[in-house]
């Protein structure tokens, strides 16, 4: 498998996934990135606007496992991760999987559950691995969760602590449709459900492969300084209190080489890191009280964009 492999795959399973889901291209495109980047996913949005649905075609596409839960206030670590119990039968203890143990996991409104359950998530999210009781269980490869959370109700929610924020690669929103889409919409939904008939079109073992390779994209010095230019730039902006982590410019340079392997490009140019910067640094940012009511970190982010020079070298490899 070469890079053009990469870009055939993606686009096999992006057409597969707009059987189902109208109009959002660039966000299924943005979803692929950080699954073969290895990274995660937090859909936040509106009710209605397809998370769960666009999360569902997903794991369609692509023949490995997938769980589904639902959080909720009374939902326990254990329900995640799974324990050990004693079985009678054996005389011994034995140790029962949760839903983790899976490679796309759907976290459904994720901030509906306490932070001791959300807190479940993080060793499974960064080390693709859970310890229980001492025992430490290796997950599946590839690993993936897509967490959804609604940004309007948050009557009995549980804001997501930052550790757990920083361990998504992105933030994504799906956004209303358009008059258009939603016509059509409409009319690809009046008469049958296409997430039913969706079949896969991926399996594991190419996934595993893109993975891989999309590590040999180059990135040229002068991109990887202005990766830190811009992480560093959201430590020192007046309005942000915490900036992005050394974790967040290694998200933005693994997303980079991944975006421009689905493009069929085997370098990063500085337009595809300028692109991706929003979706994988905003959410990273912790802003002062005085600046949460006038800015978002999305604009902030923007302005930091615009004041720092883009690189204009060659980067293709030499």
């Amino acid at each position: 498998m070469d890079i053009k492999r990469v870009e055939e795959l993606s686009v096999v399973i992006k057409n597969n996934i707009n059987k189902v889901i109208i109009g959002k291209s660039d966000i299924v495109e943005l979803l692929l990135t950080a699954l073969i980047s290895n990274g995660h996913v937090l859909l936040e949005d509106v009710p209605g606007t397809g998370k769960t649905m666009l999360a569902k075609s997903l794991a369609r596409s692509i023949e490995a496992g997938f769980k589904r839960i639902q959080f909720t206030p009374d939902l326990l670590p254990s329900d995640i991760t799974g324990l050990n119990y004693y079985n009678q039968k054996e005389g011994e203890f034995t140790f029962r999987s949760g839903p983790a143990f899976t490679n796309i996991l759907l976290a459904d409104e994720i901030n509906r559950a306490t932070p001791r359950t959300q807190s479940s998530l993080l060793e499974c999210m960064e080390e693709r691995q859970i310890t229980i009781d001492g025992d430490t269980h290796m997950l599946q490869r590839p690993f993936l969760v897509i967490a959804t959370q609604n940004p309007v109700e948050t009557a009995g929610t549980y804001p997501l602590p930052e550790a757990q924020l920083d361990r998504f690669m992105m933030q994504l929103s799906m956004g209303f449709p358009s008059f258009v889409e939603e016509v059509n919409i409409l009319n690809r939904f009046i008469d049958d459900d296409p997430l039913e008939k969706l079949r896969p079109v991926c399996e594991v073992d190419e996934l595993q492969e893109a993975q891989k390779l999309v590590r040999s994209v180059y990135v040229h010095p002068a991109l990887m300084d202005y990766i830190i230019a811009i992480t560093q730039k959201t430590r020192e902006n007046k309005g942000v209190l915490l900036g992005a982590s050394p974790r967040g410019s290694l998200a933005l340079l693994k997303s980079a080489q991944t975006y421009a392997a689905i493009r069929g490009l085997d370098y990063v140019t500085p337009e595809i890191i300028k692109y991706l910067a929003p979706f994988v640094l905003s959410h990273r940012l912790i802003l002062r009280a005085s600046f949460q009511k006038s800015e978002t970190t999305i604009e902030i982010m923007n302005n930091i964009l615009s004041d720092i020079p883009v690189p204009t070298e060659y980067f293709q490899k030499d």
